[in-house]
């Protein structure tokens, strides 16, 4: 009994050490903050909720395309030909900025509409947000992150949203026993459940990676944290997860942190694929099995941040993404992609997808011996998406506005290292350019990619682009939006504490002036 009250007392007293070294280090927080004149960052989301929550009227507005984002989310409307876009962050070398901005694209009208709802949510990136058609549309938002202007703070929610479609209004779902603060996580629409996977949480002082698996039912309105056997994924972020039509999930890939030593850290870019498949005999819906499973097909690189989207025909889609080379304790480099790859979500088969060059020659006006009659078609959706690698054309050489040089064509190959442009004589067929965590959806046999960010030395170039592709024809990429880099914003670091970074706040500014006055309505 004495050792065991011993060991007891033990762990109450590393509990009042850990207790007082937070304590010491929110008052040094505070009295940095207050050197730099800024708030505590819980001040600051309090205040914007305020301020969400005093609007009283839906207010629509016609705008300009959204201005550049990255891990923000973007879905297709369930009813309409129409693209959402919420949230998201902009970095330009010195503050950053969170939006929570709700964008509609009309597809057919080429035409962006803002929606200011009463008691929105705060800024937000690293979200992740689902869409469903029940009760004629539905729009799911759980965690994310909010970042001071300075990077000074973070503030990870664990607030679930949902907005309306049809009567354009926002909820607030206030339901026990869901998921820690979080962002970075992976969220999916399965039957009539939300399951959220994974994520990360960081206070600047210390960091959390989650393999936990929670879900939401859409019909009782409660979490349930599932009960999981078999072995787990490690905790990561920035992975992909997607519904299989037999009621099963898939995860694969993803990033994660591990401490080696005080303030010495290594990150890992996971390449594993596990399947989460519900247990067969359980009525309750809250057991289910991990199962680490092979994927055949070709082989992707390791990356991380790349979207992934499903289609109707039981494919899901996936673009671009990071490799991140750790080149010693404190220096990171990125190797970004913008090859495009499918996944057959019933034999989890990936390739690679290319596109069809147009034949120069004119058609022949007679069959050659042994041609079917349709020789000279592409063929049916399947036959366009699953391309031999063995025929598929050699890597190319091509350029993108001038800017940036990379290589597109088969499999893992494509990359989008960033280096000298190359002639414009060497374009051969357009790409977008390599990025991460930018949006892509599906609607009507179209898919689209927007925005996102990519690395050049130290400068991280955020992107307000947009383009499509018919995944029937897959002929061409066709851009519905140019992004001019060379009218990007950066501010080194150099330039930080001269005069002229106040002009900065104002320029930076201006570029989201509509946006700004909207937020603060």
């Amino acid at each position: 009994m004495g050792k065991k009250d011993k060991n007891k007392k033990k762990g109450k007293g590393a509990e009042k050490t850990a207790t007082k070294t937070e304590k010491k280090l929110s008052a040094k927080q505070k009295k940095e903050l207050a050197a730099i004149g800024e708030e505590s960052i819980e001040a600051i989301v309090a205040q914007i909720e305020k301020e969400e929550k005093a609007r009283q009227k839906v207010v629509e507005t016609v705008v300009s395309p959204p201005s550049r984002r990255s891990n923000f989310s973007f879905v297709s409307h369930p009813d309409k030909d129409e693209l959402i876009l919420f949230g998201g962050e902009y970095f330009n070398g010195q503050k950053t900025f969170v939006y929570n901005d709700l964008f509609f694209y009309n597809i057919p009208r080429n035409e962006w509409t803002v929606v200011k709802a009463p008691g929105g949510p705060a800024p937000v990136c690293g979200h992740q947000m689902v869409v469903t058609s029940i009760n004629k549309g539905q729009l799911w938002v759980f965690g994310g992150e909010f970042t001071s202007a300075t990077q000074s703070q973070f503030y990870h929610y664990r607030d679930l949203w949902v907005y309306h479609l049809h009567q354009k209004k926002w909820e607030k779902i206030t339901a026990p026993g869901g998921p820690s603060a979080r962002s970075g996580h992976r969220m999916v629409c399965l039957k009539k459940q939300i399951i959220v996977f994974g994520g990360f949480h960081d206070n600047l002082r210390d960091y959390k990676y989650f393999n936990d698996v929670y879900a939401f039912n859409l019909e009782t309105y409660q979490w349930t944290k599932l009960d999981i056997s078999g072995i787990a994924p490690p905790p990561r972020s920035g992975c992909n997860m997607v519904p299989l039509p037999d009621g099963k999930i898939a995860i694969f890939g993803g990033y994660s942190r591990t401490k080696l030593k005080k303030d010495v850290d290594k990150g890992q870019v996971h390449n594993d694929f596990y399947l989460l498949t519900p247990d067969k005999h359980d009525t309750t819906g809250t057991k289910w099995k991990f199962i680490s499973s092979k994927q055949g097909g070709i082989k992707i690189s390791p990356r991380c941040s790349m979207p992934i989207t499903c289609a109707p025909n039981n494919k899901a889609y996936t673009f671009g993404g990071v490799f991140d080379v750790e080149e010693n304790e404190e220096d990171l480099s990125g190797k970004f992609f913008n090859d495009l790859h499918c996944l057959d979500l019933e034999k989890l088969v990936w390739r690679t997808i290319t596109l069809n060059k147009k034949s120069d020659k004119p058609k022949r006006r007679r069959k050659d011996k042994g041609e079917g009659e349709n020789s000279d078609e592409s063929g049916d959706e399947e036959d366009e998406m699953e391309v031999d690698e063995e025929t598929a054309p050699k890597e190319t050489t091509i350029a993108d506005d001038g800017i940036f040089t990379v290589k597109i064509g088969p499999s893992t190959s494509t990359n989008g290292s960033v280096s000298s442009s190359a002639p414009l004589s060497q374009v051969t067929e357009f790409w977008p350019s390599p990025r991460m965590n930018c949006g892509m959806a599906i609607k009507r046999g179209i898919l689209y990619i927007y925005g996102g960010m990519i690395e050049d030395g130290d400068k991280q170039l955020t992107l307000n682009d947009l383009y499509s592709l018919d995944l029937h024809k897959l002929d061409e990429w066709k851009t519905v939006i140019k992004d001019d880099l060379s009218q990007l914003e950066w501010f080194d670091s150099e330039s930080e504490g001269e005069d002229e970074s106040s002009g900065s706040e104002d320029e930076s500014g201006s570029e989201n002036e509509d946006e700004s006055d909207m937020e603060t309505d």
